[in-house]
């Protein structure tokens, strides 16, 4: 059974709401400690957990005081050696660096500098440190099969960084979190910090509300703002029921009139390595009724950049057009069935009536033909009544 997990952020997510909200979830402590004593930085800070309440609601606040340390700025690479020499688990060090990579490129943007020239302030100290690795610590821990975020509250007003006075979101909450559903002005002063919009940047599948989902735990993490509404986060693990799933990405297209066919399965080869979700091309008439070709990219916002320097690179358009899309998409899953031929890949989704259908993988069926030196359609065949008479016992027809 899946193990699906909400962000309801009403009230926004900071570093510290996040780790208490996972403490709540039912990630142990001890464990917590442990993972991240392997940073080798135990001796600059002391985790501290209590039960608080806001507003009422009761929850788990966590505060990472600072006890030597000497809140140096730090770069990208200094962090990422930190984190690369600890004794941490491979995952937990893939995801804690992806999330600073995320902020970097975020504060490279923002303040238009090469990535390697940013060095954080607020998110480069110990504190800031233990937030984001403990994220991957607990993200890690409960390892969900998919994760969900409601709409996320930014805030209003004015909020210090480094750089001076800002107003909400700071800017590079604002670009980590482009093209997700936010919401302003529900509470007086910043709900999402940079740390945590960095940490729904890297963690979310699923920008949205699913319609229903059966929770079998419901935690708090508690900040330390006083809102008119409760400061916290809550999150929830459980199942999203049979539904449409949507996702937000980014759509990038230019029209080509002056380039070769050939020169297009290379583009779409290195876009497909770069991440992206889809390539297409598209015949149209341009100018002057010239036969052109519409190339349509669709990947996640945070390739957004280098997509489209990849576009501009490898073809001959001199401009690309991009805007967010909402995807529908059945629920899926994949099962691997055994045929008379060999093992097969299926993929299986459900319709808005609780009915499925199926399709085995084309790469295996394709492998099992030249293995057995089979015509494609004489083991397509075999292999799809194999499956027909599987899906039927299970379905108890």
């Amino acid at each position: 059974m899946p193990k699906d997990l909400l962000y309801e952020c009403f009230s926004g997510i900071a570093g510290d709401m996040h780790l208490g909200g996972m403490l709540d979830l039912g990630v142990p402590l001890e464990h917590l400690e442990v993972e991240l004593a392997k940073l080798g930085l135990d001796d600059e800070y002391q985790i501290k957990v209590e039960q608080r309440k806001k507003n009422g609601i009761a929850g788990t606040h966590v505060s990472v005081n600072l006890e030597n340390s000497s809140d140096a700025a730090r770069g990208l690479t200094e962090i990422q050696n930190l984190i690369e020499k600890s004794g941490l688990l491979g995952d937990v060090k893939a995801r804690a660096i992806s999330m600073f990579e995320l902020l970097a490129h975020a504060e490279s943007e923002v303040h238009a500098i090469p990535v390697e020239k940013v060095h954080f302030h607020e998110v480069g100290a110990v504190d800031a440190i233990v937030d984001i690795v403990g994220a991957a610590i607990c993200l890690e821990y409960i390892s969900p099969s998919r994760v969900y975020c409601s709409n996320v509250e930014l805030g209003s007003g004015m909020v210090k960084c480094a750089h001076g006075l800002m107003p909400v979101p700071a800017p590079a909450t604002a670009l980590l979190l482009e093209g997700c559903p936010t919401t302003r002005g529900h509470v007086d002063g910043e709900a999402t910090t940079p740390t945590g919009a960095t940490i729904l940047a890297h963690a979310v599948d699923h920008w949205c509300d699913p319609k229903v989902f059966k929770a079998s735990k419901t935690a708090y993490g508690v900040g330390t703002k006083d809102f008119k509404q409760p400061n916290v986060v809550r999150m929830s693990i459980g199942e999203v029921a049979s539904e449409l799933e949507t996702e937000v990405n980014i759509c990038i297209e230019c029209n080509i009139d002056d380039m070769t066919p050939e020169a297009y399965e290379p583009l779409s080869e290195r876009l497909f390595t770069l991440g992206a979700k889809d390539v297409y091309c598209t015949p149209i008439a341009m100018k002057k009724n010239r036969p052109g070709t519409k190339l349509s990219v669709l990947a996640a916002h945070s390739l957004k950049q280098e997509i489209i320097d990849c576009v501009l690179q490898n073809s001959t358009t001199i401009g690309v057009r991009a805007w967010s899309v909402e995807k529908s998409m059945l629920p899926r899953n994949f099962d691997t069935i055994v045929t008379s031929l060999g093992e097969v890949r299926v993929k299986v989704v459900t319709l808005p009536d609780g009915s499925r259908r199926w399709k085995a993988e084309h790469d295996d069926v394709s492998a099992i033909a030249e293995e057995r030196n089979l015509s494609y359609l004489v083991a397509r065949a075999e292999i799809d009544k194999a499956i027909d008479s599987h899906m039927d016992g299970t379905d108890g027809h």
